[in-house]
């Protein structure tokens, strides 16, 4: 009979206390099925672990074995503490990609709740754009991705998250704001327009001329915002875009209510996520729930 958890456990408890009512009830079992426990665990060794059946002194064999076993047995109880912890989201790592708007304006208060309920919880961000956040969620180098770009890949589940509209962005100054109404592609025409990935998702054809004709083009939204604060041009984006980054900026509504992003939450899909990334994915929902500036998604895979 190989040596049980169980058999060293009820030892212990019998080497520490001296008797065996007492470690009984310590262990919450029969005096009878703890001195059982001790014969199994003496045959197999076979020797003595107590110098009499009072069960008062360890013979050196006992010592050595009380060492040994309360070792293993406050390593068992962490092993299946860590366990339980990690099956309730207590303990882990989540690995997160997002696009800048997400990082920047979404995740800080739900980063920030998590972290405080659960403190041995290890958090990776990484801000990408959408096209690398789909590569990185393919390749499984991270747990969750939120980006706007289309499913284009099988193995991608998409749930989607929340829509914003998009807008023109332009200095505060800019001549734009004085139409105080929603802005009409043909309004922008006299002006430099600054490309960018996330205008991309736009369909509308009026639209795309404008944007395949534009001189600058600029993958990065920060590097984008910059150069509209140098009033080197003007840019679309959506509105989440400058929640956190509008000082000296402005947000024009566009008058096509359709013309709006879908950013998704983005999973592998054969790809169980572990308790704690599915915690993280949940608290996020509820935090766009929150929002009276976004339109909540409904899940939809693809």
């Amino acid at each position: 009979m190989a040596i049980k958890i169980e058999m060293l456990r009820n030892f212990v408890a019998v080497a520490e206390l001296g008797n065996l009512s007492d470690a009984a009830e310590r262990l919450g079992r029969t005096p009878s099925a703890v001195s059982m426990s001790l014969k199994q665990l003496e045959d197999h060794l076979g020797s003595p672990l107590f110098e009499s059946d009072r069960k008062n002194r360890l013979t050196a064999l006992g010592r050595f074995t009380l060492i040994e076993g309360r070792r293993e047995v406050e390593q068992f109880a962490h092993c299946v503490e860590t366990i339980t912890a990690f099956a309730k989201a207590r303990v882990g790592i989540v690995r997160i990609g997002a696009v800048p708007s997400v990082t920047t304006v979404l995740l800080p208060t739900v980063v920030q709740a998590f972290m405080r309920d659960r403190p041995d919880v290890i958090i990776h961000i990484r801000d990408m754009d959408s096209a690398t956040v789909l590569r990185e969620v393919e390749m499984q180098r991270i747990d969750i991705g939120f980006a706007s770009s289309r499913i284009g890949m099988s193995a991608i589940s998409a749930r989607h998250l929340f829509t914003d509209r998009f807008g023109v962005v332009c200095r505060a100054d800019h001549p734009l704001r004085t139409l105080r109404r929603d802005l009409e592609w043909s309004d922008l025409q006299p002006f430099t327009l600054i490309s960018n990935a996330t205008g991309a998702q736009i369909d509308d054809p009026e639209f795309r001329a404008m944007d395949d004709a534009a001189f600058l083009r600029i993958r990065n939204t920060g590097s984008v915002l910059g150069m509209v604060r140098a009033d080197v041009g003007i840019t679309i984006l959506p509105k989440l875009t400058i929640d956190r980054d509008a000082d000296g900026l402005l947000f024009l509504p566009l008058a096509y209510p359709h013309t709006v992003r879908r950013v998704n939450i983005l999973t592998r899909m054969q790809a169980e996520l572990p308790p704690v990334a599915r915690a993280f994915e949940q608290a996020v929902v509820d935090s766009v729930a929150e929002r009276a500036d976004l339109v909540l998604g409904e899940i939809q895979d693809n």
